[in-house]
């Protein structure tokens, strides 16, 4: 929890700090707050995990920069703590996410002023899972593996640097990980996959 806390601190504090340098391509951070749900298809002790873990609740950051309001990038920091489920069943659980993305938009209504801004997002980076304990299975598990996300959304401004983004996106493994769930092989490898979906507020 505590590293998942100052990750999120050093990832705003780095926003802050670019987003006067992504002025002139547009740059925007935008803070936000979500909803987890999807599956590992992992079972341990006869639970599922694909059951437990939907609508858990998720939080992070988003910053970039966009030439024009149409092309550019952005970084994207999430963390879900008790993503898997309560502390009861699985202990101290999270899931982190930092992905570097390519982003696409259309900046309707220009890129001054109020307007909208519909985009489509997708990149690869970090993807943290992380389970210490809880009833089932007792299970201890830590691994930093590569993923990818995609997804799209849309940044609606009132003014000229405020607005509101509502986004929607699927975050993936690159490959099995070794969560300490019992699959249905009879190993303990699971992929891990979600969809996520958030709103937050949007400064440019």
């Amino acid at each position: 929890m505590q590293r998942g806390l100052k990750a999120l601190i050093v990832t705003g504090a780095m926003a802050l700090v670019f987003a006067p340098i992504q002025a002139r391509a547009d740059g925007f951070v935008s803070p936000w707050i979500g909803s987890a749900f999807g599956s590992c298809d992992g079972v341990s002790n006869g639970v599922s995990t694909s059951e437990i873990q939907n609508g858990q609740t998720s939080f992070g950051v988003t910053a970039g920069g966009m030439g024009k309001g149409i092309i550019g990038g952005e970084v994207d920091f999430g963390y879900s703590p008790s993503f898997f489920g309560d502390k009861t069943l699985f202990g101290n659980n999270t899931v982190i996410d930092l992905m570097a993305n390519l982003i696409v938009g259309i900046p309707v209504g220009g890129q001054h002023g109020a307007g909208i801004r519909p985009y489509v997002t997708g990149g690869v980076g970090l993807l943290r899972t992380q389970i210490d304990g809880g009833t089932v299975g007792n299970i201890q598990s830590s691994n930093n593996g590569m993923g990818w996300n995609a997804g799209g959304g849309v940044m609606g401004y009132f003014a000229q640097h405020i607005g509101m983004r509502g986004d929607l996106r699927y975050l993936r493994g690159f490959t099995d990980t070794d969560l300490g769930f019992v699959t249905p092989p009879g190993d303990n490898l699971s992929t891990t996959r979600f969809w996520r979906a958030s709103i937050g507020v949007v400064f440019r």
